[in-house]
């Protein structure tokens, strides 16, 4: 039983809610340990087709590290955890479905790094972001100096990582950090209704989408050209490729199985 992770599966959509309110649904050892197990639920699960990752309550996503919980640890507790929290976060990243993040409130240090390892980032009119950890004299450990660049360029990232600013959504929606900004009563509708979009898709077909866009960013063109060429080449032989086909030949709507 998850005490602190609540997963929903409906329709396709998988919603992962981290419910620590009262705590700003901050990554307690507990709850890391909850998320990779529900991350291992999704991943091993053939009826879901796209991820939303959002926050208990409309106070916060996730403020990042308990740093309540780590002041009470050792230097190698620590350690472990902060390797426990990149390891989790990446598994974002790593699931094959696409992964939207409703960000719901604040979300600090690494509670946004959670959000830059999702594919899409909903943001609530009044959430707060901000990789803050020089100013707890730290930096990013779980991908943020990695990934926030990658996502809004170097010159961006180091401004905000060196100054530890803190922005509001729409400041994020203008650095390209997230793609929408919505209504706090609207958020959880909006993700849901993009991920429905996703969903009637072709599942295989978001699969190898992500994966050539992941894989392809990370090197030359050439190879990237040649990697989505590999990704587009494993669906040929799908019976859900037949079945677009011949869908859109017979003027219905598909029904794709994932297969």
């Amino acid at each position: 039983m998850l005490q602190f992770v609540h997963l929903e599966i409906e329709q396709g959509i998988a919603i992962v809610t981290l419910s620590r309110a009262d705590a700003a649904n901050a990554l307690s050892v507990h709850m890391l340990k909850e998320l990779r197990e529900t991350l291992e639920t999704i991943q091993y699960h053939q009826g879901v087709r796209v991820v939303i990752v959002t926050g208990q309550g409309d106070k916060a996503f996730c403020a990042g590290a308990d740093l309540k919980e780590r002041n009470g640890m050792n230097e190698i507790e620590v350690r472990k955890t902060v390797a426990m929290i990149g390891q989790t976060v990446t598994m974002f990243e790593s699931l094959a479905q696409p992964v939207i993040a409703a960000i719901n409130g604040v979300a600090f240090g690494g509670g946004l790094e959670l959000a830059l390892a999702c594919d899409i980032r909903l943001a609530s009119s009044h959430a707060k972001m901000g990789l803050t950890e020089a100013s707890l004299g730290i930096i990013p450990g779980a991908g943020g100096t990695q990934r926030l660049p990658r996502l809004i360029g170097l010159g961006k990232a180091k401004e905000l990582i060196f100054t530890a600013r803190r922005l509001s959504a729409i400041e994020a929606k203008e650095y390209g950090i997230v793609e929408h900004v919505v209504a706090p009563e609207e958020l959880l509708f909006k993700a849901k209704e993009l991920a429905s979009e996703m969903a009637k898709n072709a599942p295989l077909s978001l699969v190898q989408a992500k994966k050539a866009m992941n894989e392809g960013l990370q090197t030359d063109i050439h190879t990237a050209l040649q990697i989505e060429s590999l990704a587009y080449s494993r669906l040929l032989h799908t019976e859900d490729r037949l079945e677009g086909l011949n869908a859109f030949k017979e003027k219905r709507t598909p029904v794709y199985q994932g297969k």
